[in-house]
Parts: C-alpha cells; structure tokens; sequence
C-alpha cells in the first residue's frame, strides 16, 4: 500500500493562519510563543512553529492545544478560522 499524502487541508491552513494572527496581536515572537508552549511540557522550537505557521508542517492535536493554552485561548478559537460577520455571503455554509 503506498503512503498516504500529508497535505495539509484547509482546517489546517486555517488553523495555522489563526495560530500566526493571536501570536501577533498577543505580541510574541515566534521564538516567545515556542518558549510558552515548551514551558507547558509540549517541546516545540521557534523553527516547528515557523513552519507550522508557514503550512510545511501539519500541527498534530496535540502541538494545537499546548499552542492554545499558551496562547490563552479555547483550541477551537483556532480551528474556527476568522469570524464571517452575519449575512455576509457563505456565513454558514460547510
């Protein structure tokens, strides 16, 4: 059987894009954020999430909720991607 592709899907692409968007507007570095999630017990170098950030790499389950936690929010606030105001064209849709 050949192996699965790794792409990573568009719940990824937004959960990275949403990770860099509350890295800034918390002010952390890359380098910041790495620190916080590895002083929570979850290893991670400034290089692992740059390239998370940058969708090279796919952010397992885990790598999300330490990065939430030292981010200080829910791990579903960067699985919902950006919030669509009401009515606006596609609100809603799946």
């Amino acid at each position: 059987m050949p192996p699965r592709p790794l792409a990573i899907g568009p719940a990824g692409h937004a959960a990275a894009h949403a990770i860099e968007r509350t890295r800034t507007a918390r002010g952390y570095s890359q380098r910041q954020l790495a620190a916080r999630v590895t002083a929570l017990g979850r290893p991670m170098t400034f290089t692992a999430l740059s390239r998370i950030e940058r969708t090279v790499r796919r952010c397992d389950i885990d790598d999300l909720v330490a990065i939430a936690a030292a981010l200080g929010i829910a791990p579903q606030a960067l699985l919902a991607g950006p919030r669509t105001p009401p009515g606006a064209v596609g609100a809603g849709e799946i």
